[in-house]
């Protein structure tokens, strides 16, 4: 039975395309969202720790996870979907660890995230998180593919 449903997100079209099936899923079964964003502090890894300029980056990076996960919290509440929401910070790990470790202590019943889909040079060189979280979870995972014409925003009705 589905109740809890976890659902990460990035600000992407494509990732606001997987809350907005999560959404309709919740609806569904009536159950509970939350949105989860994950912020990795190590990306600039050439910059020493410390800093004034890293630390500032931190707070910007945080500050924006912060609003991404506010515009999606206002999508969910226009479609009467009460959103608990959580910002995972890491050091240098991946998202789809993040993920995972959110899906295990929450513990959720289903994971749905966008996936852009990238085939060939691309998905090598870039990897996929959503293909790590598909393989690696403990919980069904429900895959919501990009649209390249896609320009979904929190504020717009779901495709």
């Amino acid at each position: 039975m589905i109740n809890k449903v976890l659902v990460p997100i990035d600000g992407s079209p494509t990732s606001m395309r997987g809350l907005a099936e999560a959404v309709a899923l919740v609806r569904q079964v009536n159950g509970t969202l939350r949105i989860l964003h994950v912020v990795d502090e190590l990306l600039m890894s050439d910059v020493p720790l410390g800093t004034d300029y890293y630390n500032k980056w931190v707070e910007g990076v945080r500050a924006r996870g912060q609003k991404v996960i506010r515009d999606a919290q206002t999508f969910c509440r226009a479609k009467d979907v009460d959103a608990e929401a959580v910002l995972a910070e890491t050091m240098g790990k991946r998202a789809a660890d993040a993920i995972i470790d959110q899906a295990k202590q929450w513990p959720a019943d289903i994971i749905v995230m966008g996936t852009h889909g990238r085939r060939g040079i691309t998905r090598v060189l870039m990897g996929s998180d959503a293909e790590l979280v598909l393989r690696s979870a403990a919980v069904p995972v429900m895959l919501v593919r990009e649209h390249p014409e896609s320009t979904w925003t929190p504020g717009a009705a779901p495709v």
